[in-house]
């Protein structure tokens, strides 16, 4: 803990460091200056506060938030065993407290703000703690407070989704030190390419809700994470079977139901194409359930409540780039091509390959978002997002997409790796045998679900 503790103390100094920069009025004294007139007569023309677009936004932010906490916890604490359950609830929780004070601190400023020389691949510090943002300060045609947030609830459930991957087996301490990491080395950045006006965007990659900054980026850092720490003691001879699938339907539900905040305000506004967001995002996740319930059934001669809810989150993760840019039978078909893929991902694949992903981030989030990006560039309807594809005769755009796809998981993939190793090296990554054994809840926590 010694090693933990100085990681936490060169945080806070680095904090005050920051905070000092901040306030001294002097150091944005250049910054301010240099074109500062013309953008203000831009922003008089162009921004004028929409409260009904402000109203849903605000109702957006508060169901993502739903999404993490307590959706999320449930969903992953109930698919886990009974002795580790706390551990995951507290991950979550913790997660989300954590990126929130990051995302303020410089996270924001990284993803959407102008980086200059680097704007391509990553955002300046002009807006650390938010500076230069007033409660005035608009973006569009809400306040840049609010986007701040719901931003910020992206930023904090994205790494939350990556616990999955690696539950009952990684210390508490390396989850805290390895998200903030991850946030600020892997997220902002591809937050940025993507919707930052970073290269990918520039690239014409459509990505309206996060398929690849928020899925891929959690499913490929899921795998990693899941390949480094190695499997569960015990995978393969043990029953691993969830402890109480009412909390991971409980679960599910409220991420279904938060999804429309994710996705619906990503449109930004109570505008007519948040209505189609809305039609495509439901189409889609019940196509996607469907179809893992029918081959579950035909496969395994049953249908699982377990199965039914995989392919509900599968289908919200595939449309989640694609729900701005398609019609419903665009979504249609991405859902029930989620709900098959997602399937065999999670189960034929995951077995044959014999990794232990505890809770198929990757079968999933990865999976999923891979198969929703790649096939926005199939059904991408110009008439309602803008850019045309392959079935309106731009099979360009598909390409397009598989280039947004492979950059994300070539990043991701080597910056997570290399940020394990280092939070290894700080205060090790797995516990040990007999704490895996005997359980998360009661060794890490001093607690457990009687």
């Amino acid at each position: 803990m010694t090693t933990l503790a100085k990681f936490l103390f060169g945080v806070v100094a680095a904090l005050v460091l920051a905070a000092l920069y901040h306030v001294d009025p002097a150091l944005a004294q250049d910054a301010a200056a240099e074109g500062a007139e013309p953008l203000a007569e831009a922003a008089e023309e162009v921004a004028t506060l929409d409260t009904g677009d402000t109203a849903w936004m605000l109702t957006s932010t508060v169901l993502v938030l739903m999404m993490a906490i307590p959706g999320l916890a449930l969903f992953y604490g109930g698919m886990v065993r009974k002795k580790n359950i706390l551990s995951v609830v507290m991950q979550c929780f913790a997660i989300v407290c954590l990126m929130s004070i990051v995302w303020f601190v410089v996270g924001y400023s990284l993803a959407f703000t102008d980086g200059g020389s680097l704007n391509s691949y990553v955002g300046g510090l002009s807006k650390m703690f938010l500076g230069g943002v007033a409660v005035d300060t608009l973006s569009g045609t809400i306040p840049e407070t609010v986007f701040f947030t719901f931003q910020m609830t992206f930023f904090a459930i994205t790494p939350a989704l990556i616990v999955g991957a690696f539950a009952d087996r990684m210390k508490f301490s390396a989850v805290c030190i390895f998200m903030v990491l991850w946030g600020l080395i892997v997220y902002a950045p591809v937050c940025h390419w993507v919707w930052g006006g970073g290269f990918l965007s520039e690239d014409g990659v459509l990505d309206f809700a996060g398929g690849t900054v928020v899925h891929i980026n959690a499913g490929v850092a899921g795998l990693v994470c899941a390949l480094f720490l190695g499997k569960r003691t015990g995978y393969g001879s043990e029953n691993m079977a969830p402890y109480n699938l009412v909390y991971g339907v409980i679960g599910a539900s409220l991420l279904w139901v938060g999804w429309f905040g994710f996705n619906v305000g990503s449109a930004l506004g109570a505008s007519a194409g948040a209505g189609m967001v809305m039609v495509t995002t439901q189409i889609a996740t019940a196509a996607a359930a469907l179809s893992w319930m029918f081959i579950e059934w035909i496969v395994h001669k049953k249908p699982s409540i377990l199965g039914i809810i995989s392919g509900a989150i599968a289908g919200l993760v595939a449309i989640t780039p694609a729900c701005g840019f398609v019609d419903g039978f665009g979504a249609l078909w991405i859902g029930i091509a989620a709900g098959l893929i997602c399937f065999f991902m999670s189960t034929t694949v995951k077995k044959a390959l014999g990794y232990d992903d505890s809770l198929d981030v990757w079968g999933i989030h990865g999976v999923g978002g891979i198969i929703g990006a790649l096939l926005t560039g199939v059904f991408a309807v110009e008439a309602i997002g803008g850019t045309a594809g392959l079935l309106e005769g731009n099979p360009g755009q598909v390409l397009t997409q598989l280039w947004g796809i492979v950059a994300t998981m070539v990043w991701c993939a080597i910056a997570t790796f290399v940020i394990l190793i280092v939070t290894n090296i700080l205060v090790g990554v797995r516990v040990s045998q007999a704490v895996e054994v005997e359980g998360l809840d009661i060794n890490l926590h001093g607690e457990v679900v009687q």
